[in-house]
C-alpha cells in the first residue's frame, strides 16, 4: 500500500515530530507509531481525502494497536495545544516559484534542496521562510539564475548576504549526499517526473565563494 499525499503533508508530518519531541521523550520503539501518527494528523489537516487510522498501522505491518494510535495523536495534539498550523517550507518554496516566474525544473530543484533538509537534525531550528529562500537562492545559482536573486530578496524578505551561510550549508550537503545512508529524498528526485533535478550537479567552493563575492 502506498499513500499519494502532498508535499505540504509531508513537511507538517515532519514539523508535528520535531516540535512534539522538543517537549516530550519518545522510546525509540514508539518513534515509528509518532511518525505515522503525525503523518495521520497532517493528513487530515491537509489532504481532501486522507487515509484512515487501519490504514497507516497496516503499513506500520501491524506493530501497534488502534488505541495505541488514537493515544499518540491525542498526545500529539495536547502538548502541542492542538496548535498544529505550523509554517513550512513548502509553502514558501511555491510563493517564491510564483513571484519570481521561474521554471518548474528550477522550482523542483528548490525542492529537492529543500527537502534533503527533512532528513537532518541541522536545520530543525531554522524558520520555514529562510529555509525555502536559502534553498531558492541555491538552486538559482546552480542554475546559473543569480540575476534572479534580487527579486528572492525582495519577496523573501532575507538579503543573499543573510542567506548565503545556510546557502554554504546545504550546498555542501548535496555535495556530500553519497555519503548519507538516507537515500529515499535522492532516489524519489532523480526519476524522470522530478526532471532527474539530481543530475544538476551542487557548485564547488571556488566558484560559490565567487558568487559570494559579488
Amino acid at each position: 500500500m502506498s499513500f499519494n499525499m502532498s508535499h505540504e503533508t509531508l513537511y507538517l508530518a515532519v514539523k508535528l515530530v520535531d516540535h512534539y519531541l522538543m517537549k516530550e521523550l519518545c522510546r525509540k520503539d514508539k518513534l515509528q507509531l509518532l511518525g505515522s501518527t503525525a503523518f495521520l494528523i497532517a493528513a487530515k489537516f491537509e489532504e481532501l481525502f486522507p487515509p484512515c487510522v487501519d490504514d497507516f498501522l497496516y503499513v506500520c505491518e501491524d506493530m501497534y494497536q488502534r488505541h495505541e494510535m488514537i493515544a499518540m495523536e491525542m498526545s500529539i495534539l495536547k502538548t502541542l495545544k492542538f496548535d498544529i498550523n505550523i509554517p513550512v517550507a513548502y509553502h514558501y518554496l511555491r510563493r517564491y516559484a510564483l513571484c519570481l516566474n521561474v521554471s518548474m525544473k528550477t522550482l523542483t530543484l528548490s525542492r529537492f534542496i529543500c527537502e534533503m533538509t527533512l532528513q537532518k537534525y541541522d536545520y530543525v531550528h531554522e524558520r520555514a521562510s529562510k529555509l525555502a529562500a536559502a534553498s531558492f537562492l541555491l538552486a538559482l545559482y546552480m542554475k546559473k539564475l543569480k540575476n534572479y536573486a534580487p527579486l528572492l530578496e525582495f519577496y523573501s524578505g532575507y538579503t543573499t548576504f543573510e542567506l548565503h551561510p545556510l546557502v554554504r550549508q546545504l550546498n555542501i550537503l548535496l555535495t556530500y549526499h553519497y555519503c548519507d545512508r538516507l537515500k529515499t529524498v535522492y532516489t524519489k528526485y532523480s526519476h524522470e517526473k522530478f526532471f532527474e533535478v539530481t543530475k544538476t550537479p551542487p557548485l564547488d567552493i571556488a566558484t560559490l565563494d565567487e558568487i559570494f563575492m559579488y
